[in-house]
């Protein structure tokens, strides 16, 4: 698979790609992983939701406050690891605006909204990401249609059809 996908690269092509370079789109399967480049965390696996427009990552809990200059930040609290939901991962990253979205059980609810780059097998982009409590859900993270456009297909009978790619 990764043959087919290098394949895909022009020769000279570095083995990670920006995003929506002229070439086809990376077939990805119902789940990956990812890497948050600037958060320094890797392998956070993801569920693919096309049926989702806005891509959302659980948080334990998150801090909002603003700074002198007027800029809105986040503290988030992560719990990224099933098998250790007590230890916690802090990020601290801008917030570009709170955004109105109707969650899994149809409730408008008001959520942070943050940008920041990510890695997804050879693809490295910057996506937005709405911040909310996914804890009752299954996967800590959603992958929704808006962070895959032009870059990505998904074979939803498949899935980590990008895990031959490096993540380090």
């Amino acid at each position: 698979m990764r043959q087919e996908l290098t394949n895909m690269l022009e020769p000279s092509a570095s083995p990670h790609v920006a995003a929506s370079a002229n070439r086809p789109p990376f077939a990805i399967g119902w789940k990956e992983h990812l890497q948050f480049t600037e958060w320094n965390l890797r392998r956070i696996c993801v569920k693919i939701d096309t049926g989702a427009r806005t891509s959302a990552l659980d948080v334990v809990r998150y801090e909002l406050m603003e700074t002198a200059g007027g800029q809105l930040m986040a503290t988030l609290y992560l719990a990224l690891d099933r098998r250790h939901p007590g230890r916690f991962t802090r990020v601290h990253t801008p917030v570009l605006r709170t955004v109105l979205v109707r969650n899994s059980g149809g409730m408008r609810e008001e959520r942070p909204l943050v940008e920041t780059a990510v890695r997804i097998g050879p693809i490295q982009k910057r996506i937005r990401i709405t911040i909310t409590n996914r804890s009752s859900m299954r996967y800590r993270m959603i992958l929704g249609r808006e962070a895959l456009a032009n870059d990505f297909i998904v074979d939803v009978s498949r899935k980590y059809l990008l895990t031959n790619w490096t993540t380090e």
